[in-house]
């Protein structure tokens, strides 16, 4: 009897007949369970978590809940901006012999959450940042709780409590789960590493001046179970991985138009997002037209499909996409290319060689260790 063709989808061989995308969604069911519920593994320090495998994977939130004891002393006690979505300073997550599908900062999973969901907002929801009362463009939403402000000084002593969220998406939609993880198989490897910040990351002290953050840490995750039909497992089409890759750049980045060549470029692969920070001397820059000029991105030899002509301009159009304003105090801005026609306007990294983006920044800012951290939101083929 002739055996049943079989084609690999994420490393992963499953036979022919059973990838019917249209017979998996009809009879799929939403599984939604706690994956890791434990004391979290301390500032500097590193929890890792098992992932099961176990149906389909499509999307994971962590969240941190929990206390900050402050204790001034003699000395004072300040966060610095990169608090609290950066006390995850890196969030990786690996499966099936590709590395860092996803490698980013709490706080880029933050922003990336509101620019996937056009529906979520921040408006109304209050936070202090940098000494002043911000209630648009805060990235928080209600029901979590940030302890004390990003960027606050000569903080009072006293315990705070501190509930924040970050959701790591597996599969770049959750609707048609395009990237999503196939795991009902003892050949499937997954790993969840969750890095936590330094003190001196987060914190500014002086003297004896203290900081201590105790909690735990929950994983959510979002499955999908796989139906059968006649002894034959049913699946949609899991042939690609959804990647999230946040890159770091500093050195040469100075006034004027800087030139940043986008890291990880090849066939296959089609981004569908590209957006960055400017971090300078330790605080974001927010996007006006007093610290940016031109914001564009370019391949070939001079390229240049999207040039917008200056921050206050590419705000507007992010906040529009976004119902967000994601470059007022957290500096955010964002090259798109899905939001209104996937299909349409992603780009494919296979043909636009030397892509790169372009940050003129203003001739009146005062740069002090300036750093660009950009994230490339692609989808690629196993093995590209």
């Amino acid at each position: 009897m002739a055996q049943a063709a079989e084609r690999y989808m994420q490393g992963i061989a499953v036979p022919e007949s059973a990838v019917r995308p249209g017979e998996f969604f009809a009879r799929t069911r939403r599984k939604l369970g706690l994956e890791y519920n434990k004391t979290y593994a301390g500032l500097g320090a590193q929890d890792v978590v098992e992932i099961k495998k176990t149906d389909i994977l499509s999307e994971l939130t962590v969240r941190f809940v929990g206390t900050l004891t402050v204790t001034p002393g003699t000395g004072a006690v300040a966060t610095t901006r990169r608090w609290p979505y950066d006390l995850l300073k890196k969030i990786r997550f690996t499966a099936n012999g590709q590395s860092n599908l996803i490698n980013v900062s709490g706080l880029k999973l933050k922003v990336h959450q509101f620019m996937r969901h056009g529906d979520l907002t921040d408006r109304g929801v209050s936070q202090s940042i940098a000494g002043s009362t911000v209630t648009q463009g805060t990235l928080a939403k209600s029901s979590e709780s940030w302890g004390v402000g990003s960027g606050a000084t000569a903080i009072a002593a006293g315990t705070y409590d501190v509930d924040l969220e970050w959701v790591i998406p597996v599969s770049e939609d959750q609707v048609d789960l395009m990237g999503a993880i196939f795991c009902a198989t003892s050949s499937t490897d997954l790993s969840l590493m969750l890095d936590w910040a330094t003190p001196a990351e987060l914190f500014a002290l002086t003297g004896n001046g203290a900081a201590a953050l105790a909690g735990k840490v929950q994983v959510l995750a979002k499955r999908f179970s796989i139906p059968m039909a006649d002894g034959t497992i049913i699946v949609p089409d899991l042939s690609q991985f959804h990647s999230l890759i946040e890159i770091s750049k500093g050195d040469g980045l100075g006034l004027g138009a800087n030139e940043i060549y986008l890291t990880g470029q090849g066939a296959g692969k089609t981004l569908i997002r590209l957006f960055s920070q400017v971090w300078n001397n330790n605080v974001p820059l927010p996007v006006t037209d007093a610290n940016f000029g031109r914001l564009a991105w370019r391949y070939s030899g001079n390229e240049t499909p999207d040039e917008i002509e200056s921050g206050a301009l590419m705000r507007q159009l992010n906040e529009k996409y976004y119902n967000t304003d994601i470059g007022k105090v957290w500096g955010f801005f964002s090259h798109e290319y899905a939001q209104e026609n996937a299909f349409r306007d992603t780009v494919d990294l296979g043909t636009t060689a030397e892509f790169r983006q372009i940050i003129e920044i203003a001739a009146g800012v005062a740069l002090s260790n300036p750093r660009v951290e950009y994230v490339a939101e692609s989808i690629f083929v196993a093995g590209s």
